[in-house]
């Protein structure tokens, strides 16, 4: 049976209607949510309104409070800063990490080295942010924790990829490697080198191969 697409009375598909309505609020999502990031990493999580996010998104209070509560924007927040997609089950199926598995064994390592800099320097203010609304909100700090496991898992995998690609010996210890890595990329370590310490980006890069290259070859 074919697929007819119906017009409506005014002589616009109805399919057509449907996909631009979609895709509009596809955008108004991203626009609330980059929105949000940009408060809570100026403002913070408490002094933070779902008004003045509806501001800065330019898009009525009500569009805001119908799309997330403060928490979830929170969350939806950084994952969008730090690997540009929300809710992935792996920093892999994101727009950071998408398709890094298939780079050549040479300059892998420096390749996802180079990503999570990126990643590192747009979402450290609001992974700062999340670390301290954690404390005080349990929706937050629920995510917090499922956001860990991701890493540690994403972590193992890569510890594992870097084994069969020759980058460290298989007698490794690989849950302690993964441990190591990630106290090393975290946006922590960003956060306090970079924006803190007033390291610049290139030093923090130098820093960064140095101490994971030298994690791997133990």
């Amino acid at each position: 049976m074919s697929s007819e697409i119906l017009p409506t009375e005014s002589g616009v598909p109805r399919a057509y209607r449907s996909q631009l309505r979609a895709q509009q609020a596809v955008d108004t999502r991203r626009r609330i949510v980059e929105a949000s990031a940009r408060l809570f990493a100026t403002q913070g999580y408490q002094a933070t309104t779902l008004t003045a996010i509806a501001r800065e998104a330019g898009v009525s209070a009500e569009t805001v409070k119908s799309a997330a509560s403060k928490a979830e924007l929170l969350i939806a927040a950084f994952e969008v800063t730090f690997s540009g997609s929300e809710a992935a089950e792996s920093l892999a199926e994101t727009e950071i990490g998408g398709g890094v598995l298939d780079l050549p064994d040479e300059g892998f390592l420096d390749a996802v080295l180079e990503r999570i800099t990126v990643a590192n320097s747009r979402g450290h203010a609001v992974w700062t942010v999340l670390l301290g609304a954690a404390a005080s909100d349990p929706v937050v700090d629920a995510a917090l924790q499922g956001i860990l496991a991701h890493r540690a898992a994403d972590l193992r995998m890569l510890v594992a990829e870097l084994t069969a690609r020759g980058y460290m010996t298989p007698a490794a210890d690989p849950d302690a490697t993964a441990a190591a890595l990630s106290f090393l990329i975290s946006p922590e370590g960003y956060q306090q080198l970079v924006a803190q310490s007033g390291w610049s980006t290139e030093r923090y890069v130098t820093w960064l191969h140095r101490a994971v290259r030298s994690e791997l070859i133990r």
